[in-house]
Formats: structure tokens, sequence, C-alpha cells
């Protein structure tokens, strides 16, 4: 059964959490529909984990478009949100209900998601009055680290702790469906989790919100630049390919591979015509 915003919606009711993952191709797309994961998110950290970026701010609409299309492909059951890119909706409702519809249309997203508080409301309202759900972000929100002065944990101080709770019920009224909590202190997480009647999404903010998403090359030990303390490795996979790369240049330099078992033959008398 495909999930969707209402299958997210009746899960946070019956105390039952939701899993989600990044995906950003259509092979690891079906697999992550194959373990009944609930949501994917395209999300901009390809920037980081596809393109070698320091940051995520110079993605662009055309990449999320590529990579969420290729995602969407594959899943069937999987609900698919596409992140909405740094200068994408910021500048204008206009633009921001033009690009939410283009990763709609031709990223063929069930959802799209954008970083902010109040700020991104009006945003929301809009593009939610277009006919399409919105999850919104909140806490340490990567597309205004220099804002931040780098990745911080978010709400540690009573004022700010007190903001998010209010922009977490303020996303809630403008229309979104649910929101990311990243960067925020389990406690606090849990408080918002409970004052709000939309599912909340944990990265690093503990196990009190309704759902938990996780970069797949982080907890797969497929990306090893940097590890962010609230990842949990599930599987050393970087380690297997590094052999199976190395044992694959081996056996090609030994002459090896490819062998008798993984070549195609030809019949003597047409080879006997040849020379």
């Amino acid at each position: 059964m495909k999930n969707t915003v209402a299958t997210f919606q009746k899960m946070k009711e019956n105390g039952e959490k939701i899993s989600m993952l990044t995906c950003y191709d259509y092979s690891t797309a079906k697999l992550e529909e194959a373990a009944g994961i609930n949501g994917i998110l395209v999300g901009d950290s390809l920037g980081n984990v596809m393109l070698g970026l320091p940051d995520t701010l110079s993605v662009t609409m055309e990449d999320m478009i590529t990579y969420g299309h290729a995602v969407a492909r594959a899943c069937h059951n999987t609900m698919v949100v596409i992140d909405m890119p740094f200068m994408s909706y910021q500048e204008s409702v206009e633009q921001a209900v033009h690009n939410a519809g283009r990763l709609m249309k031709e990223g063929r997203a069930n959802a799209v998601k954008l970083e902010g508080g109040a700020s991104v409301c009006p945003q929301i309202k809009a593009i939610t009055a277009a006919g399409i759900p919105v999850m919104g972000h909140i806490g340490l929100t990567p597309q205004s680290i220099n804002a931040f002065g780098g990745n911080k944990v978010q709400g540690k101080n009573e004022e700010r702790a007190r903001e998010l709770i209010e922009d977490a019920q303020k996303l809630e009224a403008a229309g979104a469906y649910a929101m990311v909590l990243e960067c925020v202190p389990a406690k606090l997480a849990a408080i918002i989790s409970k004052k709000v009647h939309i599912p909340t999404i944990g990265i690093g903010a503990g196990d009190g919100c309704d759902g938990q998403i996780l970069v797949y090359q982080d907890m797969l030990g497929l990306f090893t630049d940097y590890t962010p303390k609230f990842v949990k490795r599930f599987a050393t996979l970087g380690e297997q390919m590094t052999a199976a790369f190395k044992k694959y240049d081996e056996e090609v330099k030994a002459g090896t591979f490819p062998d008798e078992a993984h070549s195609f033959t030809i019949a003597d008398d047409v080879l006997e015509k040849l020379y």
C-alpha cells in the first residue's frame, strides 16, 4: 500500500514509528522500498554525498529534479519527498510555488520539503493551497549553516527552545503535514512532538520523535569524509566495496578476469573463415 500524507498521520496517531532514509538513485531506492521504508527523502545532502561539495548551498533545482525523478521511478509504495534547494523558495511566495510545482511535475515527488520556521510559513501556505504537501524542517537547517556559524545543536537555551516550539506550531498551522527536527536536544524534540499534531521526523533529535531519518551513505558506512554524532553504522559496506574493487583490480591486472565462464564463444568453423 502506498505511503501517503494520510499514512504518516495515522502512524503518529497510532503511536507507530515512521522510518525514512535519504536516496538519490533508482537502484538504491528499489532496495529501500523492498526493505519497507515508509518514506524516502531526496535530500539536497546529495551535494555532499553525491557531488562532493562542502555544503548544500550549490545544489540546483535541476539537480533535485534529476535525482528525484530517478528515485520516484523506483517507488510504488514508498512516499518520495524532494528537498527544495537553497534560494528556490526564499525570494518570494510565487517563486516557492513555481519551484514546488516543478519538483512535483518534473521530479515526480509526492511532497516537497523546505527549511525554516515562521519566516517560510507564507510559502508553506501557498504551496499547500496549490495542492502540494509540504514537510517542514527546523532545528539545524543546513542551508543556513553560514548564519549558524557551523553545524551546531539548536535549542539549548530557553529562548531558542521556545522559539523552536513556536516554529513547530506555526509550521503545523501553515499546513505542513510533517516536519524534520535536526540536531535538537532529545527532551526538547519530545516536547515538540507532543505539542504538534503532525508527525515529527528526527535526525539527531532523540527517540521521542514520531519517526527517524538518516542519510543512507552514513548508516551504511559509504560516506567517510565525516560522521555526525547521531549516525549509527548499520553496516560497513564501504569497506566491503573497497575490498571488491581491489580484488577486481588485481584480477584484471593478473589476467585472470575475464575467464572462460565470463566470456562468449564462437564456432571454430566460423573462425577458420576469418583467417
